[in-house]
C-alpha cells in the first residue's frame, strides 16, 4: 500500500508539472529549459493586444514547419489590432480569442506542455496568454509538398496518371475522389515513439469484415518501435509469416488500385511521409493482377494475365529444370538439342551448377547497380554490362551459350511479375540446389515444398491460395482468367461478408 501510494503521488506530481500555469513568463521559461532546450528552430513571438486593455501574448511555432504568411495574416495581425473587452481572464479570455479574434478554422485548446510540444513539431502555431492556464493551437502547416504525379514504380498505358505523394492528407483525398460515398471511413492513428508517424486506416463500411478491421487495428496498436519512416517498417511488423519471402501485405502507389481493393472488402493503410499504401489481406493471385486488366477488353486482359503466370514459371523453374535435365536426365532432351548443348559446353571448365549460380549472381549485381545509380546511367550500365559480360564469358569459354539464354529468359521473365521478383530469386535458388542434388526428383520435391508453403500461409486470417480453391463459378472469374465485367457480379467471397454482390440484376433476361 505504501509503495502504491508513493507511485500515485509521483504520477500526480509529474502530471501537475506538465500542466500550464497562469504565468506566461513561467510557461515560456519552462519551454526553453525543457521541451525545446537548445532548439533554435522554435520561434517565440511576443504580442500585445491593443489598448486600453493590454494583454501579453506569445506565439510559438517552428520556423521550418509553420507557414509564416498564415501566422502573420490570421493570428498576429488580428491580435495586435483587436481591443479586448474589460474583465476577460482565464477560460473566458481563451474562448473570446477563439470565437472572435483568431481567423482560422483548425483551432483547439490544450492544458499540458506535452500537447504544446506536439503541436509545434506538427507545424502548428501555439498561443499562450497571460493569466490563463490554457493554450490555443492553430493549424498552420506550411512545408513544401511534392505535386501529384504519375507513379514511377507502376506506370500504365491506360488508366489514371495520378499517384500518391508523401503527404497523408493529399493521399486520403485522392482515394475519396475515387469513392464518393459516406460509407468510406477513415480511422487515424499514430505509431513510433519518437517519430509519432500519422497513419490513416481506410475501409468501406458494410463491405469490410469486422473481424478483419479489428485485427488490423489490434496489430497496429501492438507496434512498439521508436520510428516508422516508411510503410515498409509497419508492413514487416504487422504481416503474417514474417520469415517467408512471399508478401502477405500488398503495397501500391496508385489511388485507383487502393479504391478497387477497398471496394472488394479490403483494408488500406496510408502512412504519412511515403507514397506507398498498404492493402490487406493480400492473396497470391494479386501478384498476377494489374490495374490495367480492368481497363482493357477482357480477352486482352486474360492473355496478359496468362503471360504473367507463364513468366513466373519461367523465372522460378527454368534454371532448375535445365540443370536437372542436363546433369541428371539428358535422355529426356531431344537428341539434336542434347548434341547442341553438349557441343556448346565441351570447352567450359565448370559444371552446370557453377555456371547457373555464377551467372545468376552477375545478373543480380547488374540489376542492383542499375537500380541504385541515376536512372539514365543505370539503364545504360545494365544493358551494356549484360551484353558485354555475356559475350565475353561465352568467348572466353567460361560459360556456355545455352546458359546465357537460360539466364536471359529467367531475368526478363522476372520483371513481368515485379511484386514477386525478390521471392522468385529465392525460390529459383532453392529449385537449383534441389535439382543439383537429386535431379528431376529434387526439382519436383522443391516445387512441392513451395506449393505446401503457399497453401499453409494466411494473410490476416484469409488463406493465401483461397482464390484458387473456390469451387464456385464466380470465385474463379478473376483468377487465371479475367471474365467480362457483366459476369463478375460478385465480390471475392473470402473478403466481402456484408455485401458480396457488386451488381444488382433488374431483370431475369440479363446474363448472369
Amino acid at each position: 500500500m505504501f509503495f502504491r501510494k508513493r507511485a500515485q503521488d509521483k504520477a500526480d506530481k509529474t502530471k501537475t508539472k506538465d500542466r500550464l500555469t497562469t504565468s506566461l513568463s513561467k510557461n515560456v521559461v519552462q519551454l526553453k529549459t525543457t521541451c525545446f532546450k537548445d532548439d533554435e528552430s522554435v520561434i517565440y513571438r511576443g504580442i500585445r493586444t491593443r489598448e486600453p486593455h493590454v494583454v501579453p501574448i506569445v506565439l510559438i511555432y517552428s520556423n521550418d514547419l509553420a507557414k509564416h504568411e498564415f501566422l502573420s495574416d490570421y493570428i498576429v495581425r488580428p491580435l495586435m489590432i483587436y481591443s479586448l473587452p474589460k474583465g476577460l481572464r482565464g477560460q473566458r479570455l481563451i474562448d473570446h480569442l477563439v470565437e472572435h479574434v483568431i481567423q482560422a478554422d483548425g483551432i483547439s485548446t490544450f492544458t499540458s506542455f506535452q500537447e504544446l510540444a506536439k503541436g509545434v513539431v506538427d507545424g502548428a502555431g501555439v498561443i499562450l496568454v497571460e493569466g490563463s492556464d490554457r493554450g490555443i493551437l492553430v493549424d498552420s502547416q506550411g512545408w513544401e509538398k511534392r505535386a501529384v504525379t504519375e507513379p514511377q514504380s507502376e506506370s500504365a498505358v491506360r488508366g489514371p496518371r495520378e499517384g500518391f505523394t508523401e503527404e497523408l492528407g493529399v493521399n486520403v483525398s485522392l482515394v475519396r475522389r475515387k469513392i464518393k460515398s459516406p460509407d468510406l471511413k477513415v480511422k487515424n492513428m499514430q505509431v513510433g515513439l519518437q517519430t509519432k508517424t500519422k497513419l490513416a486506416i481506410m475501409y468501406v463500411e458494410g463491405l469490410v469484415s469486422p473481424g478483419l478491421l479489428e485485427e488490423v487495428c489490434k496489430r497496429i496498436e501492438k507496434v512498439n518501435i521508436d520510428a516508422i519512416l516508411e510503410s515498409g517498417y509497419l508492413e514487416e511488423l504487422i504481416r503474417d509469416s514474417p520469415n517467408s519471402p512471399l508478401p502477405t501485405i500488398g503495397h501500391t502507389e496508385r489511388p485507383d488500385k487502393v479504391a478497387a481493393k477497398l471496394l472488394e472488402g479490403r483494408v488500406a493503410i496510408l502512412v504519412d511521409g511515403t507514397p506507398f499504401a498498404l492493402t490487406m489481406p493480400y492473396l497470391f493471385v494479386e501478384a498476377f493482377q494489374a490495374n490495367e486488366d480492368y481497363y482493357h477488353h477482357w480477352l486482352a486482359a486474360t492473355f496478359h494475365r496468362l503471360v504473367r503466370y507463364s513468366s513466373f514459371f519461367l523465372t522460378t523453374c527454368t534454371p532448375g529444370l535445365y540443370l536437372a535435365l542436363v546433369t541428371h536426365e539428358p535422355q529426356l532432351i531431344p537428341m539434336n538439342l542434347a548434341i547442341s548443348i553438349s557441343a556448346a559446353r565441351k570447352s567450359v571448365p565448370f559444371p552446370a551448377i557453377v555456371e547457373i549460380i555464377l551467372m545468376g549472381f552477375v545478373f543480380e549485381v547488374l540489376r542492383e547497380g542499375g537500380v541504385r545509380l541515376p536512372r539514365p546511367i543505370g539503364q545504360t550500365i545494365s544493358i551494356v554490362g549484360a551484353i558485354v559480360l555475356g559475350d565475353a564469358a561465352v568467348g572466353a569459354s567460361l560459360v556456355s551459350a545455352p546458359m546465357i539464354i537460360v539466364v536471359g529468359i529467367t531475368a526478363v521473365a522476372g520483371f513481368v511479375v515485379a511484386q514477386l521478383n525478390d521471392a522468385s530469386a529465392l525460390i529459383r535458388l532453392l529449385l537449383v540446389l534441389a535439382s543439383a542434388v537429386l535431379g528431376l526428383y529434387g526439382f519436383l520435391l522443391g516445387v512441392m515444398a513451395v506449393s505446401i508453403h503457399l497453401a499453409a500461409m494466411k494473410s490476416f486470417g484469409v488463406p493465401y491460395l483461397s482464390a484458387f480453391t473456390s469451387l464456385s463459378a464466380q470465385g474463379v472469374k478473376d483468377t487465371v482468367l479475367r471474365a467480362p465485367w457483366r459476369r463478375m457480379i460478385m465480390r471475392p467471397r473470402q473478403l466481402s461478408e456484408g455485401n458480396p454482390q457488386r451488381e444488382k440484376r433488374k431483370s431475369r433476361g440479363t446474363n448472369p
